[in-house]
């Protein structure tokens, strides 16, 4: 195991998309291109799909050292409300496009701090939301929250606008950890949060844990581990730590000498995952562990778990919509992503533009190798058939799958590929194997994080 995971510890997306944002052709994409897009996508989506939504909201009272998100540094309330007016009003642009009233399948708030907003202006985002759409018959409405500022007024009101699902993101209980990486919050506050959250009709709730993270040790992971399990969320996400600090600053508060080497990496992981099955969590997709009556397992066993930009989900929509700065749209044949800067963005949309500065056409053979890399990552299995068999990027993937299936991590026949028990740790250096504009145009520079 040892040589294989240090065999495969190389940089690699998370493939929450085909292609990857670096990859994307900025050539043929403007912002009238994408109105298309989105119409024609909602126009033959709607109906049957709906459509999910994701708004980002960027602002926090501090910077979580270890945080790869978009977010804005402020403890200036003031903030809150012109924000939320400008993404009602970029809503407003995207409803300009649809045909009909869109039916809201998926509602997601990220950041960045949802709960940085007080329960009234989120109340204020929400309604103005709803007020010009429908809700498919399986809506679900998610938020993440931070233990340190999620409140009963947050829970209460959010559960009553339909918010299901909660999100908190603890990363480590360890305080040594929790001192580098500036993120602190107590078992007291998360157990505190958890139980509200029940009383008040959360039906699924979520934990983020990261492994590899500065200063974390076996023992303090342990810990961590021994008190989350004690508060039984339904399903917890357990990342491994991405160290980008060319792309986010932040993270040279410390240095690779502070972070685990790849072995210790590998046992931390083996930790988590010998810890979470003996407690009754089942491994689901790539870095989710679930209980089994979590919708994630269900969806899994059933074939349904679908992946997006908002990470994995059970069930799927053709047409997501990101709402707020540096948020990403997909309409299964195109992306968008709008600015990043948050002054950029009021500015754009407050002139009556949809403020997307980047995006992506796919292509034919885009298609085909997205269809099969969201195979894998969600089924862990894919087929070909005979017109996909013309693809020459495919054939090329193939190939190269060839040497992965040497090591075990694939079952691969003429028409058919699995993903094996031990191959499944390595879903992103799988798919990897088959992203044509990746192996193209082999960065020269590290993109993206290391994998395990």
């Amino acid at each position: 195991m040892d040589s294989i995971v240090s065999k495969y510890h190389v940089a690699a997306p998370r493939y929450t998309s085909y292609p990857t944002v670096p990859y994307w052709d900025l050539t043929d994409f403007n912002a009238e291109n994408w109105a298309k897009s989105v119409a024609q996508s909602f126009k033959e989506s709607n109906d049957s799909d709906g459509i999910s939504v994701y708004i980002h909201l960027p602002f926090c009272e501090s910077l979580c050292t270890y945080c790869g998100c978009n977010t804005r540094i402020t403890k200036n309330h003031q903030v809150e409300e012109p924000y939320i007016a400008a993404v009602l009003k970029e809503w407003q642009l995207y409803l300009n496009l649809f045909v009909s009233r869109p039916k809201i399948k998926e509602l997601h708030l990220g950041g960045g701090t949802p709960t940085f907003f007080s329960a009234e202006n989120l109340q204020i985002l929400i309604e103005g939301i709803l007020n010009y759409a429908d809700l498919h018959e399986d809506a679900e409405f998610s938020f993440e929250g931070h233990p340190g500022n999620t409140n009963p007024e947050h829970l209460s009101t959010l559960n009553k606008l339909g918010f299901r699902r909660l999100s908190l993101g603890i990363q480590d209980f360890d305080p040594t950890v929790q001192l580098i990486i500036n993120r602190i919050q107590s078992y007291e506050q998360v157990e505190e949060v958890t139980l509200k959250a029940r009383e008040s009709g959360y039906t699924s709730i979520n934990y983020d844990l990261i492994y590899g993270l500065p200063k974390q040790s076996f023992e303090g992971l342990s810990d961590t581990l021994d008190a989350v399990v004690k508060l039984r969320p339904d399903r917890i996400a357990f990342y491994s730590y991405a160290h980008v600090p060319w792309v986010k600053p932040g993270q040279r508060r410390y240095t690779e000498a502070d972070l685990p080497l790849p072995k210790a990496k590998q046992e931390l992981y083996e930790l988590g995952r010998k810890k979470l099955k003996e407690a009754g969590y089942i491994d689901v997709g790539m870095d989710h562990f679930t209980l089994d009556t979590d919708s994630l397992y269900g969806a899994e066993i059933k074939g349904n778990l679908h992946r997006n930009f908002m990470g994995y989900t059970h069930q799927y929509s053709r047409l997501m919509v990101g709402l707020g700065v540096s948020s990403i749209s997909d309409t299964w044949s195109a992306f968008a992503q709008n600015v990043k800067k948050v002054e950029d963005y009021m500015k754009i949309v407050n002139d009556g533009e949809l403020p997307v500065f980047k995006g992506h056409l796919l292509t034919e053979e885009d298609l085909v190798i997205r269809k099969h890399i969201l195979n894998i990552m969600c089924r862990g299995y894919t087929s070909w058939n005979r017109a996909e068999e013309q693809s020459a990027a495919l054939n090329e993937g193939l190939k190269r799958m060839r040497w992965l299936a040497l090591d075990g991590l694939v079952l691969l026949s003429e028409e058919n590929l699995r993903v094996t028990p031990l191959g499944k740790r390595f879903l992103r250096n799988i798919c990897m194997a088959l992203d044509a504009r990746l192996w193209a145009n082999q960065p020269t520079t590290q993109l993206f994080s290391l994998t395990g």
